[in-house]
């Protein structure tokens, strides 16, 4: 392996944080309007694809917000504005900034190839103090393509100047994993929960790991 490539949201970034940091201000439906916040954000990057259609990912998340405060009957324009700025400054999982020093300790370089707006991307990871340990942060945007289209994994290959197998890439999404895998990545899936395997990731991803943790053992195997 040459380099070791994160998706960003779920991955490195808890996306519930924002919801987190406000839920008094939403009430016992929050943990919902969470889920169905980040379930329509990602069914408008593959809907705006398949129909050969962009719009960055700070305005879908915007559009994904307004969905979820809507369908829960909330109407609050200052506690969607409050939202959608924690959005910029989610917290990293407790894992992920030791897993990506240990990845750099052993001679691997680092990366972000994330479906984020490069702003808005990288505004969460630097709060999330991920900055320093990563060599690139590469969006979608400079394509205008989302995941899981082969030419956004490319962007990782160009990055590097390798191939694909010389890349080790870690989702905690299951689809994004698949893509992964099929454009020739070794993948690892990051399974926090106990989620059962889907998009064939039983035969296609190299290992399943419960945590990010277990990553530069794995690695240096």
């Amino acid at each position: 392996m040459r380099a070791v490539v994160f998706d960003a949201y779920g991955t490195l970034l808890d996306v519930h944080a924002a919801v987190n940091r406000h839920a008094a201000g939403l009430g016992p439906d929050a943990a919902a309007i969470s889920a169905l916040w980040r379930q329509k954000q990602l069914e408008y990057t593959w809907i705006l694809s398949a129909a050969g259609a962009y719009e960055p990912f700070d305005v879908i998340t915007d559009r994904a917000l307004g969905f979820a405060l809507a369908a829960h009957g909330i109407s609050d324009a200052a506690l969607k504005a409050d939202l959608l700025a924690a959005y910029r400054t989610l917290d990293a999982f407790p894992d992920a900034a030791v897993a990506l020093g240990a990845m750099r300790t052993a001679g691997l370089a680092t990366a972000v190839l994330s479906n984020g707006e490069p702003g808005m991307l990288g505004a969460a990871l630097a709060h999330a103090g991920l900055a320093p340990v990563l060599d690139h942060v590469l969006s979608v945007h400079s394509l205008r393509r989302y995941k899981p289209a082969p030419a956004v994994y490319r962007l990782a290959c160009e990055a590097f100047a390798c191939q694909p197998h010389e890349i080790a890439f870690v989702s905690a999404n299951a689809w994004d994993a698949y893509g992964a895998a099929r454009f020739g990545f070794r993948v690892f899936w990051l399974s926090r929960g106990a989620a059962p395997p889907e998009y064939w990731l039983d035969t296609l991803a190299r290992a399943r790991v419960s945590s990010l943790s277990q990553l530069p053992s794995m690695l240096a195997g």
